[in-house]
């Protein structure tokens, strides 16, 4: 696939991980997470998490693929932090003071996550360590609590498998088993928070998590090392895997069900389809249908403004419960979503257009100079990964 089209299906991703997010939050809201097929289905669309976690996985490594590879050296450190800090940090800042201002003047804030203490835990995106910290309107956030984990061990990570597993040299074999290796830190730490008396939060840590990234690392080694991939079979796959999450062999509706077999079950499952979902479109020239749909103009473009879709839309989504009138676990799953999209998509668009304004050096305007004096077939510019997954990169708007 051509460096652009590679970019677009990429963002289009990200706008259906995002939609599948708001969908679960919908669902949830309005009592849908019922102990039946259907409310499994509903339940399952948090699996848009695994998507986005594939994602971060798949393009944060890859500059240290390419340092294994022999292409370049091991990225900066320093420069990579400072890069995914002006990702996510400004506009995540601006929404988590935004909540706490909205429900000072609310009586629904709830228990948890107030005071000075839960605004401070929230700002430093350390609330999923330890109960009592997610504060009403942003409990989606302990997601990304999860990616800054892994963004700031990531370095550590990466030198370990190129300079200890690879000794600088391409060795995908050993990468891979390596890799294998992470993904199997998630099943044992579940074992470990189910069978013992650490904190319930610690489910909700990095580890439980990490299979999720190490399978989007897997998907980055592929990339480079496999030349076709079929996208109605992975297609079918990813429906398979997708079909078996919404049994009861994923236990029940809730991020990590509370038997530790079947929150395993759930996490390797969710793994299997996200990665088998976007291989077509990271690996060979046949994106297949979804490629094409998440090349799509809308999807590209709702895919720019996933990020601030993600943060804004919880909050939205409780005042918007509250202008139809409904009561907690009641009212209409589809007019829930259809009317939180509706007013989600404005503010983030505003808020990532003023953001990429006031911070002229973001990601975008680097990768305009960047591509003007070198243009390859190897992807978006990996100094800015997450960054990278964005419409055509000569855009100049």
């Amino acid at each position: 696939m051509s460096a652009s089209g590679y970019v677009r299906s990429l963002t289009g991703l990200r706008a259906i991980a995002a939609l599948l997010v708001v969908g679960a939050h919908a669902a949830f809201w309005t009592g849908r997470y019922t102990p039946d097929l259907a409310g499994g289905a509903f339940s399952r669309l948090e699996i848009g998490v695994a998507i986005f976690f594939v994602l971060s996985g798949f393009l944060l490594f890859r500059p240290w693929l390419r340092a294994a590879a022999g292409e370049r050296e091991l990225p900066s450190t320093r420069t990579y932090l400072w890069h995914r800090a002006r990702r996510i940090l400004p506009a995540y800042w601006i929404t988590v003071v935004a909540t706490y201002a909205i429900y000072l003047f609310r009586d629904d804030a709830g228990e948890t996550g107030l005071g000075w203490s839960g605004f401070l835990r929230n700002m430093t995106l350390t609330q999923i360590y330890g109960p009592g910290h997610l504060h009403t309107g942003l409990t989606q956030m302990w997601s990304l609590a999860v990616e800054a984990t892994f963004y700031l061990l990531l370095p550590l990570l990466g030198w370990l498998l190129v300079v200890v597993v690879c000794r600088r040299e391409w060795h995908p074999v050993r990468l891979a088993l390596a890799l294998l290796g992470v993904v199997a830190i998630t099943p044992l730490w579940t074992s470990i928070t189910h069978h013992t008396d650490i904190s319930f939060t610690a489910r909700l840590w990095l580890p439980g998590f990490v299979a999720w990234f190490a399978g989007g690392m897997l998907l980055a080694l592929a990339s480079v090392t496999l030349k076709r991939c079929n996208p109605y079979g992975a297609g079918l796959l990813a429906l398979y895997f997708l079909l078996l999450a919404c049994t009861p062999l994923a236990g029940e509706a809730t991020i990590v069900p509370m038997n530790a077999t079947e929150a395993v079950t759930k996490s390797m499952l969710y793994l299997l389809f996200a990665t088998t979902l976007m291989a077509p479109l990271v690996i060979g020239d046949r994106p297949g249908p979804l490629g094409r749909l998440c090349s799509s103009a809308p999807m590209v473009w709702l895919g720019e403004i996933s990020y601030e879709i993600f943060l804004v839309h919880l909050v939205v989504m409780e005042l918007v419960v509250d202008m139809l009138g409904y009561r907690t676990f009641q009212g209409s799953t589809v007019g829930v979503f259809v009317v939180t999209v509706a007013f989600t998509v404005p503010i983030a668009w505003a808020l990532h257009r003023t953001l990429e304004r006031v911070i002229p050096t973001g990601p975008r305007v680097e990768r305009r100079a960047m591509t003007v004096v070198r243009r390859d077939d190897s992807g978006p510019d990996d100094s800015d990964p997450d960054g990278a997954v964005e419409p055509t990169p000569v855009r100049v708007d």
